[in-house]
Parts: structure tokens; sequence; C-alpha cells
């Protein structure tokens, strides 16, 4: 029983459901990044270049033979490429969130902190000090 309890200690706390729903984010995030790169970035980059797929981009070292059952082993390169890019715009995206974050920090502590008014034990103290002040003149 004590295993269970701590157990839920564990799972209650604010920073095992924030690394969750962050494992979670990241997940869809990198879907949607591998979309991006794979249908909308590395087509047209592949045209510009000269027509080329880079997702079909490999280096056969063993051909494909249906007749043995021997499977094609190759090199894709083409892959690793895509992956290398995903990886700089996953990069470039936490990059200019964590500025975007370090910016708005910046701009709170720039912001002078207002003092707070005196208590009223304070104030009255303040009172007493300048009476006193007033009837050594």
């Amino acid at each position: 029983m004590a295993i269970i309890k701590e157990f839920k200690e564990f799972i209650s706390k604010g920073n095992v459901v924030d690394l969750a729903v962050g494992v979670i984010i990241g997940a869809a995030f990198g879907k949607i990044i591998t979309s991006l790169v794979d249908d909308i970035l590395m087509p047209p980059l592949g045209f510009l270049i000269g027509g080329v797929d880079f997702s079909e981009k490999k280096i056969v070292l063993i051909a494909a033979d249906a007749i043995n059952k021997v499977e094609e082993v190759a090199i894709r390169y083409g892959n690793f490429i895509n992956a290398v890019f995903q990886f700089l715009i996953v990069a470039v995206c936490i990059f200019a969130v964590i500025k975007t974050i370090n910016a708005l920090k910046r701009k709170e502590e720039a912001e002078p902190a207002s003092t707070p008014a005196p208590s009223p034990e304070q104030a009255l103290l303040a009172e007493i000090r300048d009476l006193l002040k007033q009837k050594t003149k």
C-alpha cells in the first residue's frame, strides 16, 4: 500500500503532468514537422535542384532479387537529409519560443516594482517622526 501511495504522490506532482503534456504535444508537433518537411519544403527544394526527390535517394548495396527472395539493402541518405531538415526546423521553432519567453521575462524584470503602501504602524511612526522633527526646530 505504501508503494501505491508513493506512486499517487509522484503522479500528482505538477512536474510529471507538465512533462506528460509536453511529450504528447511534442509527438503531435513532430508529425506536423515531418509533414512540413516531406510534403511542403522538400518537393520545391528538389525541383529547384533539378527534380530530385530526396526520399527516393539511396545507395543500393544489394539489389532486390524476387526469385531468390533477397530484399534490397540500401543506404537511404535521402531520408537522412529529410530528418536533418526536420531537426533544423524544430530547433528554429524551439529557439524562437525560448527567445520570446526570455524577452517577456526581461520585460517583466525591467518594469520597476511599485513600492507597497506603508502599513498603518509605519504610517503612524512616520507621523510621530515628523511631529518630533517639527518640535525640535
